[in-house]
């Protein structure tokens, strides 16, 4: 009990130096745990990707449409349980600030490739029945205080002009990486106003959605679905839905590798910062070390106050700023457009890696202090002036 008393009045025995130090640890901490939820954020539709789906796109790249004829060859695939389709809309909603992902989709078979969108029965046979119906989700809904019946008005820049939709569900995400940020639309509704416009330009899709019946298949199916359409004007290529998200977020690659990179040089930051009151700490005690060191303290007693004062101002500088986390991680949820990261908040992996960089961090810091402390002698303990 003495020693525990002897570590914390050794911890605050200079005030400010102390409370400093807790402040810069508990800044950094804050800065380690946005940039990582950011990084875990930007992976949240990988994440979120099933096992049982692929996708299939035009082989030149994601932007260029295929034939909606390619549909009725690929459902007499074996193996292949669903097959639907979407294409990108775009558009702007009140203002070009509100980014979400708004999709022209097949109405009949869109939610049962996509089950993790919860909605209820009778809000899917409204939808179907309805042309200029659409389905949002539920964070949409609330960012915006829609509700069933509401009226949305697009304004397009793909396919330019004022589109309208009456909302005619609102689906709920089934697990917390499932996002909650889409608007979808029928595609019929789409393709009869593109024909009247601009008839060269109808009957094509985005993307194809193939829901399988057994997952350890996908790379056959992948492979037959490509083969059905080699040489053709619009070539394809299938892959799992996981490899398709992480298509997206290979292109900012080296803006994660960045994030990730700095992320962990803060950590290194904290081990200084701590490592260098620690190392202030000891040097003015060496005589304090000498006269304890008279009375009989072993080296495990002066071992322990000093890592025990290490532990002190580590443990409340990262409790502090792990605590002070999640409001900076929820008001940055809030701040930004809810459809540019569908999925921001502290994972697991988080908390767990601050804890431990805190704990690793608090025993490197003591390290050297413990080293001296010891090897100095009595005699010269005595003669330190510091």
């Amino acid at each position: 009990m003495f020693i525990l008393k002897l570590v914390f009045k050794n911890a605050f025995r200079h005030k400010l130096r102390t409370i400093l130090t807790i402040f810069g640890m508990a800044i950094a901490v804050i800065a380690f745990g946005v940039l990582r939820t950011v990084v875990t954020a930007w992976y949240a539709g990988v994440d979120a990707s099933s096992a049982d789906r692929l996708i299939t796109r035009q082989a030149v790249s994601f932007i260029f449409p295929m034939p909606y004829a390619y549909k009725d060859k690929i459902e007499q695939i074996p193996g292949i349980d669903v097959v639907s389709f979407a294409n990108w809309f775009g558009g702007t909603y009140i203002d070009k600030s509100n980014f979400f992902a708004r999709l022209a989709v097949d109405a009949d078979t869109y939610f049962d490739a996509f089950p993790e969108f919860l909605l209820s029965e009778q809000e899917l046979a409204n939808f179907k029945k309805e042309r200029n119906a659409c389905i949002i989700g539920s964070d949409i809904a609330k960012q915006f205080n829609l509700k069933v019946g509401d009226m949305m008005t697009l304004e397009g820049d793909i396919y330019p002009g004022t589109w309208e939709f009456v909302i005619r569900g609102i689906y709920k995400p089934k697990n917390k990486n499932t996002d909650a940020t889409q608007m979808f639309f029928q595609w019929d509704y789409l393709n009869e106003l593109i024909e009247q416009q601009s008839p060269n330009r109808g009957n094509q899709v985005g993307w194809y959605i193939e829901k399988l019946a057994d997952p350890s298949q996908s790379a056959e199916i992948s492979e037959k679905i490509d083969a059905l359409f080699r040489n053709s004007a619009a070539e394809t290529k299938t892959e799992t839905e996981q490899a398709f998200q992480q298509g997206f977020i290979s292109a900012s690659g080296a803006i994660i590798t960045a994030m990730n990179v700095l992320s962990f040089v803060i950590v290194g930051i904290i081990m200084l910062v701590l490592a260098n009151t620690m190392i202030m700490s000891a040097r003015e005690r060496t005589r304090e070390y000498a006269v304890l060191k008279t009375l009989g303290f072993s080296t495990g007693h002066i071992t322990g106050l000093i890592f025990g004062e290490t532990m002190v101002v580590s443990a409340l500088g990262g409790g502090i700023g792990l605590l002070l986390c999640f409001p900076f991680v929820d008001g940055i949820s809030q701040a930004i457009p809810k459809g540019m990261f569908p999925v921001f908040q502290m994972e697991p992996v988080t908390i767990f890696l601050a804890l431990t960089a805190v704990g690793l961090i608090s025993i490197i810091a003591a390290i050297f202090p413990i080293q001296r402390a010891l090897r100095i002698n009595i005699v010269d303990g005595f003669r330190f002036v510091g």
